[in-house]
């Protein structure tokens, strides 16, 4: 693949997540978020899976197994920590902890552990990025921050730094497909214990099954599975940063399809997004992912 669609894939990626809220929105009303949270990984590591064996394309014994493991521990972690930092916290202030933490632990532990530090470009960008989510969220209310919240909000977005960091280094190894077949097909089973602990009577509605497949198959299956491609070829600070474009999707779709209304301060924030965003389209920083350096495992 060339280098210069990289950055162009885990975009796409991430305008795919930022469709999650409005279909969650879509789901019946008594379906708790963890469980589609459980659901989403269930039907999109099957849908890899499926996929990986049609292809075949299944080699398992390619991928370094405690780090396969940890990659979809960190994945299964993030999504009840991500929804119950939303239910505790709020939504606005949860969101924004936890993507807006998830660049700044990438570059961290990129620096820490694959000795590369990260650029003035991408912080530049990544500081324009994270301050303009802190605006974009600015106009919603939410009055009680609990230092719980803040904590699993926090944790949320160093689960999802270390997935992209181990990620990152297991597409060195296997094919993207293989990787997050594997990885999300184990995410699915750590979850697994969650989906007999909520009611699941709504996966047999019409409506359940629509928001499930969407979920599942587009933003889980055919996003990550972009993510991973893009992976091969960008940082994962990179990455992450790049992410960011989710609440930006978010947010526009709640614009021009729910009839939201955005103040000043959330428009220039959107702004920040964008401009922070496409710095690291530039070819120059796309180049920069090339130091990155394998794990001695």
């Amino acid at each position: 693949m060339n280098q210069k669609w990289a950055p162009f894939l885990v975009l796409i990626a991430a305008v795919l997540w930022g469709t999650t809220g409005t279909t969650q929105a879509m789901a019946p009303e008594h379906a708790h978020p963890i469980a589609i949270g459980a659901t989403r990984l269930a039907v999109g590591g099957l849908f890899l899976l499926v996929l990986l064996l049609a292809t075949r394309h299944f080699k398992l014994r390619s991928l370094p197994v405690k780090m396969t493991i940890f990659a979809s521990l960190c994945m299964a972690l993030y999504q009840p920590l991500f929804f119950s930092a939303v239910s505790i916290t709020g939504v606005a202030v949860g969101t924004v902890v936890a993507i807006g933490s998830a660049p700044v632990f990438s570059g961290l532990t990129e620096w820490a552990f694959l000795k590369v530090r990260p650029t003035k470009t991408w912080w530049f960008s990544t500081a324009l990025s994270i301050t303009g989510c802190f605006m974009l969220f600015a106009h919603q209310t939410s009055t009680f921050v609990d230092p719980i919240g803040i904590l699993m909000s926090l944790g949320a977005g160093l689960s999802f730094a270390l997935y992209t960091l181990c990620s990152r280094q297991l597409v060195h190894t296997s094919s993207p497909l293989s990787v997050v077949a594997i990885v999300f097909t184990l995410s699915a089973l750590w979850l697994s214990p969650l989906l007999f602990m909520y009611d699941l009577s709504w996966i047999l509605s019409y409506r359940g099954i629509g928001v499930s497949l969407q979920l599942g198959i587009v933003t889980t299956g055919i996003a990550y599975f972009l993510f991973a491609k893009g992976l091969t070829r960008i940082s994962p600070s990179t990455a992450v940063t790049l992410s960011l474009a989710e609440p930006l999707t978010a947010t526009l779709f709640g614009v021009f399809l729910l009839g939201e209304r955005l103040s000043g301060l959330s428009w220039t924030g959107i702004f920040m997004l964008i401009v922070g965003i496409g710095l690291l389209m530039l070819p120059k920083e796309v180049l920069a992912g090339r130091k990155i350096v394998r794990i001695e495992q």
